[in-house]
């Protein structure tokens, strides 16, 4: 045999090592599909906040450099010192795995991101990431490098007592990503899709490169109007799109379908609004 095969070869890869080492597995792939897969990580912390109740509006903003910011009007990342890890639990959340608040200990009875990554992946994956917190009157702000932490927590200035929300600004890493250019079309259907099915939510889309441009979204009607969009270039058999909501064993359920004069059928399911294209029991 050409080497030997010991106890010296298994390597263990602390923190977010491992996520830059195989970013595949925590984000599907390295290409487009990953790069704007970040944004979505991000987005979907701000919707589980509307989900709660707490979070009336979402900007997702790509900038000159191509860098993404995202800001919500949530309650905002939480500040304090988390008990066992003895550090800010923002910084908890952008650099531990597995660290969030929807793990059943009462800060979210929905939501999408259910394994506590999405931030931390995200922030191991960029050049740069950096957050801004408005809670109770003041502003907080870390920046991390390649998920490294550059300084402590900071509290850099006051705000209006009744704004609150979380501000998340990354440039995805050009040693990681085979492509870093953000594609318009492709965030502009996926915030539309959230939209439609967070009712009454406000999700704002906007491109400050060359071209400059801006889309607001905001569906009252939520799923009933996806209904309708969905059928905008067929011929419904009836005007009416019919819908039912019910509430079953503490689980919310909605359902809205109209048919058209066409011989294929479209099925889309969704769980906290995360797309189920395989179905499953709620379907």
């Amino acid at each position: 045999m050409s080497e030997e095969y010991g106890a010296g070869q298994i390597q263990i890869l602390e923190g977010l090592e491992a996520v830059r080492k195989r970013p595949g597995m925590y984000i599907g792939s390295t290409s487009s599909r990953g790069l704007h897969h970040l944004v979505y990580e991000i987005v979907d912390n701000a919707v589980d906040e509307a989900l709660a109740g707490v979070c009336t509006s979402i900007l997702v903003q790509i900038n000159p450099d191509n860098s993404i910011t995202v800001m919500d009007n949530g309650r905002g990342i939480p500040v304090g010192i988390h008990p066992t890890k003895g550090i800010p639990a923002v910084e908890v959340v952008f650099t531990i795995l597995h660290a969030g608040g929807k793990f059943g200990g009462g800060g979210y009875k929905v939501s999408g991101g259910l394994h506590g990554v999405g931030a931390s992946v995200v922030n191991a994956l960029s050049e740069w990431l950096e957050v801004m917190i408005y809670k109770d009157g003041k502003v907080y702000k870390q920046r991390y490098e390649r998920g490294k932490v550059m300084y402590a927590l900071q509290e850099i200035g006051t705000c209006e007592p009744e704004r609150h929300g979380t501000t998340v600004s990354f440039l995805p890493d050009k040693q990681i990503f085979e492509e870093t250019v953000y594609d318009y079309s492709i965030l502009q259907n996926r915030l539309r899709e959230m939209a439609f099915l967070t009712k009454g939510l406000h999700i704002c889309l906007k491109d400050e490169r060359e071209e400059k441009r801006e889309e607001s979204y905001c569906y009252e009607g939520g799923i009933k109007e996806f209904v309708t969009y969905l059928n905008g270039s067929k011929n419904p058999l009836y005007d009416k799109v019919l819908y039912c909501e019910a509430m079953k064993d503490n689980v919310f359920v909605e359902v809205a379908f109209q048919h058209n004069d066409s011989y294929t059928e479209n099925i889309y399911s969704f769980v906290n609004n995360i797309n189920t294209p395989e179905g499953g029991t709620h379907l």
